[in-house]
């Protein structure tokens, strides 16, 4: 990492508001494990943040008996705010069959999935009022989200059962967007998979289509800063994909063209052109099954 990126980074890092402390202890309260036919489930209570408790499903194929590689799965938002982590279980409308759980466990995949401020087992107050809420603080509600994916890393790599040379994150949605955010932040992601949100946020402008995102997206300051471009740089040179469809209105096709551009670039002057893609289909805001199997072949390839 150059001094340049790593400037950039926290530069990055510092305008998601006033974050708790990076260092601050993280435990683990099991809740219960369950075994199913090709993997088990435990159920967690995290203390990420130290504000509120964080449920999570820990995911590990049955037959391993060794340090796996696991993926940080982010769920997406959907206005879904019942969903949360349940989405790796359960799927959803935008995600193909079967869901994520079994196809990541079945490849040899552990696997974590966090519930975000609002939803899952953290619903109750509705976004607005958290992000208003958490404004007058000097918080910004992506701020918090993303810290707490940060945080989640941190308790990955403290497991034994984990291989925390291997990690990767991936998701769908709002999903995709935590993805490439904490992969942009935290350079023991090793391999990023982004599906249906690499947004452009010029390019989001021009098209008016900002209510297409939730108030929770929106970070004080950003546009000074950083293009989503931009942010996406700091990913380079570990593996990214993003998956897209050309009819999705939150990811306008100019804004993906310049994304692609400017990537291809970064890459190729990092000596990695090859651990860039972006891929587009005929679709709008949902995953195909061709993205699926192109998900899975990267996972293989690059984790």
């Amino acid at each position: 990492m150059t001094t340049e990126t790593a400037k950039r980074r926290q530069e990055l890092y510092d305008l998601l508001g006033e974050l708790p402390d990076r260092q601050r202890p993280i435990t683990a309260q099991t809740i219960s494990t369950e075994q199913g036919s090709a993997y088990s489930i435990e159920r967690l209570v995290l203390n990420l943040n130290g504000l509120e408790p964080v449920p999570a499903y820990f995911l590990r194929p049955l037959a391993a008996a060794h340090a796996l590689p696991v993926i940080l799965y982010n769920h997406a938002h959907g206005s879904n705010y019942t969903l949360g982590k349940q989405e790796l279980i359960e799927g959803s409308r935008a995600l193909q069959n079967p869901p994520y759980a079994d196809a990541l466990t079945a490849a040899g995949y552990a696997v974590l999935c966090i519930d975000h401020w609002a939803f899952g087992e953290r619903r109750g107050r509705a976004e607005s009022e958290i992000f208003k809420l958490m404004l007058w603080h000097g918080q910004v509600m992506w701020g918090m989200m993303v810290y707490d994916s940060l945080r989640a890393i941190d308790y990955l790599c403290s497991r034994p059962d984990v291989d925390a040379e291997r990690i990767g994150t991936l998701g769908l949605s709002m999903g995709s967007t935590m993805a490439w955010w904490t992969a942009a932040l935290d350079e023991r992601v090793r391999v990023c998979v982004d599906i249906c949100c690499l947004t452009d946020y010029q390019a989001l402008i021009a098209a008016r289509r900002l209510d297409e995102h939730g108030v929770y997206y929106y970070v004080p300051g950003l546009l000074k800063r950083f293009t989503t471009a931009q942010i996406n740089a700091l990913i380079a040179p570990r593996p990214h994909l993003s998956l897209a469809g050309e009819y999705d209105p939150l990811t306008p096709p100019d804004g993906l063209r310049r994304i692609n551009t400017e990537l291809r670039q970064v890459y190729t002057e990092a000596g990695a052109p090859e651990a860039w893609s972006l891929l587009t289909s005929p679709t709008g805001h949902y995953e195909t099954a061709a993205m699926r199997a192109e998900v899975m072949r990267f996972l293989a390839k690059w984790l």
